[in-house]
Formats: structure tokens, sequence, C-alpha cells
């Protein structure tokens, strides 16, 4: 089924921005930036359009999170039965570098960096008490992959009663078809995916 049949049987409708939005920048870290390594991607030109997001948030004095996804345990048991699907989950181990955060990343001093063990950002982390303590009512969701943390913190944002933004530009994945697929389900079901440019202007979906 195609966007336009979505559209006719009434998925695909406009959440739209809120009064505060918070900006969430998931898991570009190293082990998924480097396309040499087993979970990495290029990434290059979203890390330019989430740059661009993370100045507006600043000017705006709206909150910016950040992701990683780190392993503590030598023997990653603090992955559970994951690491049994994803042998690549290796490369997120404290003992290394891949949950660094990318440095082509405008941080600034200060920056809330959430650790989390799967997929989504809301899933055993404080996120959802801490954009309640800021008063946000929006979640502006940017960073990879499309088809995994994105999906998932997209999906746990709606089911916490945040209005998921996904940018388009400003996230990625290692399958085009994937990342476009998932970008169609979550545009028709869970969220509304903006270009760059309307999350600038907080436009609605489809600008």
């Amino acid at each position: 089924m195609d966007e336009q049949a979505f559209k006719a049987r009434g998925f695909g409708q406009t959440i739209g921005f809120g009064r505060r939005s918070a900006l969430v920048v998931i898991d570009v870290i190293k082990g998924f930036t480097n396309p040499d390594l087993p979970l990495g991607a290029d990434l290059s030109s979203q890390i330019v359009a989430i740059n661009a997001l993370i100045a507006d948030f600043a000017a705006r004095r709206e909150p910016v999170f950040f992701t990683t996804v780190r392993y503590d345990e030598p023997d990653l048991s603090d992955a559970g039965i994951w690491p049994l699907k994803q042998g690549g989950l290796k490369t997120l181990a404290a003992s290394g570098d891949g949950a660094e955060l990318d440095p082509r990343l405008s941080l600034a001093a200060g920056e809330r960096t959430l650790v989390k063990k799967y997929a989504s950002s809301f899933f055993g982390t404080d996120l959802s008490s801490r954009l309640v303590a800021e008063g946000v009512d929006t979640l502006v969701i940017t960073g990879c992959t499309t088809s995994g943390c994105v999906r998932a913190t997209a999906v746990d944002s709606l089911q916490n009663g945040f209005r998921p933004i996904v940018v388009r530009e400003a996230v990625g994945a290692r399958s085009q078809p994937a990342h476009e697929q998932s970008l169609l389900d979550l545009q028709a079901k869970y969220a509304d995916v903006v270009s760059l440019d309307a999350a600038l202007m907080r436009e609605m979906a489809g600008a």
C-alpha cells in the first residue's frame, strides 16, 4: 500500500508541534558513524542537519538531549540477549570508544547525555521525567538508525504522550530501503515526518 492509499484510509494525519519542544539526538556515536565498523554508516549529511537543529534549539533556549548505547560489563551481560542477534554490539563496550559521541556534533558545556542499553531512548532511562520537568510536550527526533532506535523512540514518545516529530534529513540508517520504509510507516501511524526546513520553522508534517 502506498502513501496515498494510507491517507485514504485515515492514516498519516498531522499531530503537529505543541507548546514546547525538546530535541533528542539518538546514538550519533563513533560506533554508528564510522562506516568501517560493523554497526557503522556514513551519516555526514545527517550530522550537518542535526547541528543546525542544535543551534536552533539553543537559540530558543529549549532542551537538547543526546543518547548513546554503552555496555559496561565485559561480557555484555548488561545487553541481555541482544548480542545473540547483533554481534556488532561488542563495539559499544565501555572499554572502547564506540559509545563516544561523534566529535563532529556541536556540543556545549552542560549537554545532557543519556546512556541506554536498548533501542528506545525512553527504555531504562529518565528521559520521560526530564521532559515533564522541562514542560516539554513535543519531541523532535534525530539520529540513527531510522529503522531501529529512531523508530523505537518515536513509538515510545507517542505512547508516553509526547508529540513525536522525526526530521527526515536528520535521521539515517545502514540500509536506504529500510530507512525509507521506516519513514513511510512512522508518518502513517506514529509520528510527523517533516523536512529540516519545516522543523526549523516549526511547520506541520508534509512541509
